[in-house]
């Protein structure tokens, strides 16, 4: 599975974050400031939302995972899927093997 990159840079993504927090005073809701940046970088609202909201998580001013409990989370559900499947493989090749000595004792 090949990771795809982001559209946008972290950079921009950033700038975008820092206009609405700084411009929202400007416009009647933090909405509507996200919908007029938006469509100058060339996102969608809902993104820039999104970025906003997790940008708000990160500093503390909302509730929920930071960035970095996210790919901590990620990261400890990709361990634990490997886990998973080399439990299995091992499961498999111990039946596998059981049987094999039964089968050898059986013929002695």
């Amino acid at each position: 599975m090949t990771k795809r990159t982001p559209p946008f840079s972290p950079e921009v993504r950033e700038r975008a974050v820092r206009m609405v927090l700084d411009h929202q005073g400007e416009h009647g809701s933090q909405y509507a400031a996200t919908c007029s940046i938006a469509a100058k970088i060339g996102c969608s609202a809902e993104t820039l939302r999104n970025w906003v909201r997790q940008a708000e998580r990160d500093r503390g001013l909302r509730a929920g995972p930071t960035t970095n409990e996210r790919e901590r989370i990620k990261a400890l559900e990709r361990e634990n899927r490997e886990l998973r499947q080399a439990n299995e493989i091992l499961r498999k090749a111990s039946a596998y093997f059981a049987m094999a000595e039964l089968d050898r004792r059986s013929r002695t």
